[in-house]
């Protein structure tokens, strides 16, 4: 009779496992955009592209997406040209399709057609050795929202160390 295994049990996906690593992430996104709603792509990509993505030279500063043709694109995303590869080589800015289902397409399109609302990269990772997006339906933040964040940010952090010092 064959023996059970007693660590066949399948995990649950953890974002800082071995299987799913950040590469890049978007802090001008998060500051300047307020997130509505996130959505998960996958990214098409050459060779070289997702060499450069592993070794983690990935700008996501000025990256979006945009429906054209009932096609989504990633827009702005840098990814540096592979050092050891040859004259086939990638074009850094270049538009890349992303990977996601057609009636999340229409919807996205759907979305960004409101007024003042856009598709944001927010970061970058390879999950199961694949490369994905994390995409943010965002609305622009005005200049006191972002005051307004930045001074609650500031009393939850003296907050935080007026609890660390009494507790000492």
């Amino acid at each position: 009779m064959p023996r059970k295994n007693r660590n066949s049990k399948k995990k649950a996906a953890n974002p800082t496992s071995g299987n799913n690593r950040q590469v890049a992430i978007n802090r001008k996104a998060l500051h300047d955009y307020e997130i509505l709603d996130k959505v998960e792509a996958g990214l098409v990509l050459t060779g070289t592209e997702i060499k450069s993505i592993r070794a983690g030279k990935v700008d996501l500063r000025d990256a979006y997406a945009r429906v054209q043709d009932g096609e989504l694109w990633l827009h702005g995303a840098h990814i540096a040209p592979y050092d050891s590869g040859s004259y086939m080589n990638h074009e850094p800015k270049r538009p890349r399709k992303l990977l996601v289902h057609r009636a999340e397409i229409s919807e996205l399109g759907a979305k960004t057609a409101e007024k003042g609302l856009t598709l944001a990269a927010i970061r970058m990772y390879l999950k199961n050795h694949h490369a994905k997006v994390e995409l943010g339906v965002a609305r622009g933040k005005r200049q006191y929202d972002k005051r307004r964040a930045i001074i609650d940010r500031e009393r939850e952090r003296a907050a935080r160390q007026a609890v660390k010092d009494w507790r000492d």
